[in-house]
């Protein structure tokens, strides 16, 4: 983690460099220093860099307050409480001054000549942007990442950042996406082939990542925008548009041993270890589905029974050595799960529930039961298990009842299949208000009756930033297309 961590900066400082130094000669061009870096080396480092944003600390928020994991200790005992505090480094080095700074800088270098990069450098910057947005509300979009030029920049509203705003010059995501694939269609002199750690350079891959983040943005504006929604899945069905619809589509970032992901870091292989463990209300939950073999790959199972916490609890908790935490499917054996940040799964619960409330085409029963599959399938389970959970769970596997109660089935099961990004379930539930869940024993922070509508702003950006809302938004003010 901490090399991922020093490569993103390293890189960002490198990019500031060039823009700064142009003005010299060669004469001051220093050899050992390079005052340039090929978008080669970019590319795999802006793509770790927002799956590490993703799992890291905005992840590790998220899964306490969707209640997938309980906290023990530390700041994990924080968040499960509400208490929301200390992102200073996420915003400042995860998504802005790193990811984002090296995006603009990727886009920049490779629009004109080598598109196939700038293509897939919009795609993660509309995936970035949407995080930064759907957790905080108004964020830099349209002067962020260029501290040269805007050290202090606007705050775009969350409205405008999603929709776009021609009077004010803010391309919306949709935009920025379509922008995006049309690059990937342009003749490239680069291409990328290794240096591309999801799809190896395959840009077809590429393509149905960026139709299926339309999907995803187009679903998160269903509450305010829905004829946005509706137009903007109906065009890619409509279309036959390439999306993923199979795991060897799927967006997810690879770790390795040596570089662990962020989740690892948090349990096992970091100086914070032992402070969160799996969540009882999950447990709970699980158990209602009967679903206890997905249960065993995405939390461990330490002697004959899995070993939950309550969220907020006020006792104390089990020892080190009987507490279910985070399993293979989550952190693998040393951390080198994946990051799953956008699958086939997903985009069956997204389209699941764009044609139960839209009448997108398709049928919501059939989407929804590819969708659960796909989660089993991507959890390790064998296909003759998946075949007899289905046989044996008819009222789970199909939908029934009215619009309401299969809405709520959806979002349940794709709840349990966003272990290990629980942002999106988080964004699941501010949008739609499921799953159910209820307060931890114990809460505190904004409004300690409220779960967290959004996180507040950091103290370092309100210090820096004269442009950020002031006063901050409390955490029980509603993001633009929340609930």
């Amino acid at each position: 983690m901490k090399h991922t961590i020093k490569i993103i900066f390293k890189l960002a400082i490198v990019g500031s460099l060039f823009a700064s130094c142009k003005k010299y000669t060669d004469i001051n061009t220093d050899p050992n220093n390079p005052t340039d870096v090929p978008a080669k080396t970019l590319l795999p480092t802006t793509t770790m860099g927002m799956a590490f944003a993703n799992s890291n600390e905005l992840g590790k928020v998220a899964a306490h307050l969707m209640q997938y994991s309980a906290g023990i200790s530390g700041s994990a005992s924080a968040y499960d409480q509400y208490n929301i505090s200390s992102l200073d480094n996420q915003w400042n080095g995860e998504v802005y001054g790193g990811t984002l700074n090296n995006l603009n800088i990727l886009i920049g270098k490779t629009e004109a000549l080598s598109p196939a990069y700038s293509g897939i450098a919009k795609l993660e910057k509309a995936y970035v942007i949407s995080m930064a947005t759907d957790l905080w509300g108004d964020v830099p979009y349209m002067q962020a990442g260029q501290g040269l030029v805007y050290p202090t920049p606007v705050f775009d509203k969350q409205q405008d950042i999603y929709l776009g705003n021609s009077t004010k010059n803010v391309v919306s995501l949709f935009n920025l996406v379509r922008a995006g694939l049309n690059d990937l269609s342009k003749t490239t002199v680069l291409s990328p082939s290794t240096d591309d750690v999801i799809y190896g350079g395959t840009l077809s891959k590429w393509t149905r990542f960026g139709n299926s983040l339309l999907l995803k943005l187009a679903l998160q504006v269903s509450n305010v925008a829905p004829d946005t929604t509706k137009s903007v899945i109906n065009s890619i069905l409509s279309s036959a548009a390439p999306y993923i619809d199979g795991s060897t589509y799927d967006f997810v970032v690879p770790y390795t041993t040596a570089n662990p992901n962020a989740y690892y870091f948090q349990d096992f292989g970091g100086s914070i270890t032992g402070t969160q463990m799996l969540s009882s209300r999950f447990l709970a939950l699980m158990r209602a589905q009967n679903d206890s073999l997905r249960l065993s790959k995405f939390f461990t199972k330490p002697s004959t029974t899995f070993i939950g916490y309550d969220n907020g609890s006020p006792f104390a908790a089990p020892t080190a050595a009987t507490r279910s935490v985070y399993g293979t499917y989550v952190v693998g054996t040393a951390g080198e799960a994946s990051v799953k940040m956008l699958t086939s799964f997903q985009v069956s619960f997204i389209l699941a529930e764009a044609a139960l409330r839209f009448g997108t085409t398709g049928d919501p029963n059939t989407y929804y039961q590819a969708g659960i599959k796909a989660s089993m399938k991507a959890a390790g389970l064998a296909d003759a298990d998946i075949t007899a959970y289905f046989a044996a769970n008819p009222t789970i596997v199909t939908l029934a009842g009215t619009t309401t109660d299969k809405l709520k089935q959806i979002i349940n099961q794709k709840y349990i299949s966003l272990v290990g990004n629980a942002i999106e379930s988080y964004n699941d539930y501010r949008r739609t208000g499921y799953p159910v869940l209820t307060a931890p024993l114990t809460t505190a922070g904004d409004d300690p009756s409220t779960l967290p509508k959004r996180y507040p702003y950091t103290t370092s950006e309100a210090g820096a930033n004269p442009n950020q809302p002031n006063p901050r938004p409390l955490t029980n003010v509603k993001v633009w297309w929340g609930l």
